[in-house]
């Protein structure tokens, strides 16, 4: 049976309209569940039963991507090959026309992919005009961000894999002798070894504990150390935190008490750092699937739950998150800080 117009359905669980995001169709055909899933600047995905297919870039609106997906995936049904080839550079960057972020200067560390929160943050700020610094884990992870570096047209991506010492004040170097200032940095980076998230919480070794908290918290203080003499003129610092750290989420395990100590010394650094103009925040959004979730267990029923739950009846997405937190940066929200914003369609105020 062929795909008809008339089959594919809105997500009625997600904003649509102007205002959306990114909007959502869905349709069944036999055993196969097809999804387009386009944004309001031309970029689309098409996925048969969760994994991708076919994806455009070049699409002039969002009408225009979803038609382009639609037929993808009349050819994906019938069995033909897919040849999504875009002969250009990818639109990551959506098109904003008001820039109230020129002429900042922030630095985004954590981003893995274009799936990471830390790459909604980055294409978010350089949407608004922002210049940014970005850094990668490893050369393994150099090979996904460098596209994502070029995208923004970071002037400066370097290293930064917290475990090594040195690596995070070359960074801070860097932006001293390129730049001699700095206006916003995200701390998107946590990290728990296998073992402390396994089993009880009671039972994590001390080294799983130390490394934990050095990676997932201790790292955010020494950033906010090293940032406070670049912003002479004020400042944004954030982290990501995750409400696993007020309350207790199955398989969270020492990730909850890490997110419990972050937010904490967000409240400590605001206060420290306030009378210097220098805002902090500790961002909380919802599960979303991002490579930082892979290591959880059972995270897919999280995901489930938050949906059916959350007083929106949505996931959050990575451009919600970097929207949010790119607005938290300008000067308009100068007299907001200290405490954590939950970005997650209300999933935090129920149980």
């Amino acid at each position: 049976m062929p795909l008809r117009s008339t089959d594919w359905e809105p997500n009625k669980e997600m904003p649509v309209g102007k205002g959306a995001t990114v909007q959502q169709f869905f349709t069944v055909l036999g055993k196969d569940r097809f999804e387009i899933n386009v944004a309001p600047w031309g970029e689309g995905q098409l996925k048969v039963n969760g994994q991708e297919v076919a994806r455009t870039v070049e699409a002039k609106d969002r009408r225009q991507a979803f038609a382009t997906l639609k037929k993808a995936a009349e050819r994906y049904a019938r069995g033909e090959p897919l040849d999504m080839s875009t002969n250009g550079k990818a639109r990551l960057i959506p098109t904003v026309k008001a820039k109230l972020l020129e002429g900042k200067k922030g630095l985004v560390v954590g981003i893995a992919n274009e799936q990471s929160i830390a790459w909604g943050c980055a294409a978010a700020f350089r949407a608004f005009g922002a210049d940014l610094a970005v850094t990668y884990l490893n050369e393994k992870a150099k090979n996904h961000v460098d596209p994502l570096a070029r995208a923004l047209e970071s002037s400066i991506v370097m290293p930064l894999d917290a475990r090594i010492p040195g690596q995070i004040e070359a960074v801070f170097e860097r932006i001293t002798k390129e730049w001699g200032k700095l206006d916003f940095v995200v701390h998107s980076i946590a990290f728990a070894p296998q073992q402390a998230l396994q089993g009880r919480f009671v039972d994590v070794p001390l080294d799983g504990f130390l490394t934990t908290m050095h990676v997932s918290c201790w790292t955010f203080l020494r950033m906010a150390q090293l940032a406070e003499p670049l912003m002479k003129k004020g400042g944004t610092l954030f982290t990501m935190t995750y409400y696993g750290g007020r309350t207790v989420v199955k398989n969270y395990n020492i990730m909850g008490v890490a997110k419990a100590a972050l937010e904490s010394a967000v409240r400590y650094v605001s206060a420290e750092l306030g009378p210097k103009g220098i805002r902090v925040h500790a961002i909380s959004p919802g599960p979303l699937a991002a490579r930082a979730s892979s290591g959880i267990p059972e995270f897919d029923k999280l995901l489930e739950k938050a949906k059916a739950k959350a007083p929106a009846r949505s996931l959050v997405s990575i451009e919600d998150v970097g929207a949010a937190t790119a607005f938290l940066a300008h000067d308009v929200a100068r007299l907001i800080t200290g405490g954590t914003i939950y970005i997650d369609g209300g999933y935090h105020v129920v149980d």
